[in-house]
């Protein structure tokens, strides 16, 4: 074959963009091309190693040997090695082997921008071009309003690997999930998808959670441009896509990014700020111009390449702190004495102001567990820039409570109060992820107290309660058919519950909430503003009752919603409500649809009585474990 033929994608201003971490388009420069030059098909490749001695080019049209592909390596001190190698064709297989200054180590690497790789355990990078005729055109244009902060957010989280498999133990691939998830979702009444990490990575048990594959659909089901039909079927249905990514850390495997070209290339140099100890994987050096604009560059790759509507950023906690999981004497203040990660939070700042300022109709989310202020405040108010956080809080305290027997509950009330306290300090999404139906925490079914009745029963006020909070939601799939079991990502999801009346009534539930919520603007206009909010009643311990008031911007759409925490029927409740007109039922988790008891009145006619600081009230029969929303 051919030996290596000089050449460039890089002008001088892309190299000086990308010394002063500025590039962020670097997946059109750096990795595998498939290109024509001068009459002659090929590939071009260009990778980063600054501290290389040589690096070439191995794979299987070479027999995986490194003397007759070397790169040219630039000569403006960019790291930069490069060239030209006809003859290779789509589907090649290729590493980089790398010869390091450093102590003459030698390294083996798959390409860090690679667009596809080898279905793992093998771990070669494959030449790829993900050419795809987009049929979302419709969807794109509108997209701005769907994606508003003002409209409903109901996400469907998905580990594509285990929601449903065939056979018992396949996978369904990408064009299979474009047809059964697509329309599953759609039937749900869910107006966006979450996919737990899609990108490659080796492990998986990991979940996806250490890429190693960064620019790369994972193989495991399918090729990038049957992933880029995945996306754009849900964007036919209406359905936005959100992908969690990973710039916190990444796993120290021999192929990886790790010690790339004999050096800390992608991780931080000092131990205690480029080693995770909880996750035993290394940290990207946030303060490396070239790290940031890879990090920026794969942010903006996957919203660019691949239409997608949002990410879900992982484990930002982890990036704020640099005592994040470890002990005094494991860490080092920042250059004012405190713990935060100033070059992190700058990247952070850095990329959600590159992504909103590039595509419109986006959110950036942000799994952050502590009480940093200000991640969904904008930049330029001294915010991270986050459209959205996750309300770990109100999480962890609702799981709390639904947990206790219904006769505890009237002294922890304040458990489900309290998140109003600080509701509207962040724009909130409500999850139930993944996260809380592993490691032995049991299903959400099972972490219900009481007999079968009662789990259901809980259950279904739950998800009430949840959509009717202000804020937006996530359900980790499973939970919106009462999966009984915790979650493997082994397996399937157990889908022959569903033949049985209390898991179809789940599932009826969470399609009358998702509709509920998305008909109903009080529910969504002012979800992240206190204006949106009013309580009725949060004191009210002796029956373990709370009610309030959604609002939205015309007070006609106003909805009143009260929670029973017990299984104990409250007749003739009385409820204060600030208009005289008729009540009408909206939604009622006890309706015998669902498997319920059916208590709850289907109009209520307010009286001239004060009650609870207002000038009218209703009687009301308030169903046992339930909740009602009335308009």
């Amino acid at each position: 074959m051919s030996k290596v033929i000089a050449h460039s994608l890089f002008s001088d201003f892309d190299i000086n963009l990308f010394k002063s971490g500025k590039h962020f388009r670097l997946y059109d420069k750096l990795g595998s091309h498939l290109m024509e030059k001068d009459g002659v098909k090929g590939t071009y490749f260009s990778v980063w190693a600054p501290s290389a001695k040589s690096v070439s080019v191995v794979g299987d049209f070479n027999y995986w040997d490194g003397k007759d592909h070397e790169l040219n390596v630039r000569w403006d001190e960019s790291g930069i090695w490069e060239g030209f190698i006809p003859g290779v064709e789509k589907g090649s297989k290729y590493k980089y082997k790398i010869h390091s200054n450093n102590n003459d180590i030698w390294t083996e690497k798959a390409d860090p921008f690679a667009r596809y790789c080898e279905q793992p355990p093998n771990t070669a990078s494959v030449v790829w071009d993900a050419d795809y005729s987009w049929e979302d055109s419709k969807w794109i244009a509108g997209r701005e309003a769907h994606n508003a902060l003002d409209k409903p957010y109901s996400v469907y989280e998905v580990h594509l690997g285990s929601w449903k498999k065939k056979n018992g133990w396949e996978f369904l691939t990408y064009t299979e999930m474009a047809d059964e998830l697509v329309n599953y979702v759609a039937d749900m009444g869910f107006s966006h998808v979450e996919f737990m990490p899609i990108m490659e990575y080796p492990f998986d048990p990991s979940w996806g959670y250490q890429l190693t594959g960064y620019f790369a659909p994972t193989s495991r089901f399918g090729t990038p441009e049957e992933f880029k039909i995945l996306v754009d079927k849900f964007h036919q249905k209406g359905i936005g896509v959100i992908l969690d990514w990973v710039p916190s850390h990444f796993p120290e495997d021999a192929h990886g990014l790790g010690f790339f070209d004999g050096s800390h290339l992608y991780e931080h140099p000092d131990r205690r700020r480029g080693y995770h100890p909880d996750w035993k994987s290394l940290i990207f050096n946030y303060g490396r111009n070239e790290v940031r604009a890879f990090l920026i560059s794969n942010a903006i790759f996957w919203l660019d390449q691949f239409h997608v509507d949002g990410l879900r950023v992982d484990a930002v906690a982890s990036m704020l702190y640099l005592d994040y999981s470890r002990e005094d004497g494991e860490w080092e203040p920042n250059m004012y004495g405190n713990n935060e990660n100033l070059e992190a939070m700058s990247f952070l700042r850095e990329m959600n102001t590159e992504v909103y300022a590039s595509f419109k109709g986006v959110q950036t989310i942000a799994e952050e567990s502590t009480a940093f202020t200000g991640v969904s405040k904008p930049v330029d108010l001294g915010g991270l820039g986050f459209g959205m956080k996750w309300m770990m809080g109100w999480m962890h305290d609702t799981l709390e409570f639904f947990k206790k027997e219904p006769i505890h509950r009237s002294y922890d009330l304040n458990k489900i109060t309290f998140s109003m306290t600080y509701a509207f300090t962040e724009n909130f999404m409500l999850p139930f992820s993944h996260d809380e139906v592993v490691y032995g925490k049991n299903s959400l079914l099972y972490r219900m107290p009481g007999d079968e009745w009662q789990r259901f029963a809980n259950l279904r006020l739950l998800y009430g309660y949840m959509f009717t909070h202000p804020g937006a939601n996530l359900l980790f799939m499973g939970g919106e058919f009462g999966q009984s079991s915790e979650w493997n990502f082994q397996e399937s999801l157990d889908w022959h519950l569903t033949q049985y009346d209390y898991h179809s009534g789940i599932q009826e539930v969470i399609k009358d909430l998702n509709k509920l919520y998305k008909t109903h603007p009080a529910l969504f206009e002012k979800q992240f503003s206190p204006e949106g909010f009013q309580w009725i009643e949060h004191n009210d311990q002796e029956n373990s009752v709370i009610s309030y008031i959604r609002k939205g911007n015309d007070p006609k759409d106003d909805l009143i919603v009260v929670c029973n925490f017990t299984p104990v029927p409250r007749e003739n409740y009385r409820l204060g409500v600030p208009k005289t007109s008729q009540l009408k039922l909206q939604f009622n988790s006890d309706d015998a649809k669902y498997s319920g008891s059916g208590i709850g009145k289907k109009t209520i006619k307010p009286s001239a009585k004060e009650w609870n600081g207002q000038s009218q009230s209703v009687l009301m029969n308030l169903p046992p474990l339930g909740v009602l929303v009335y308009k």
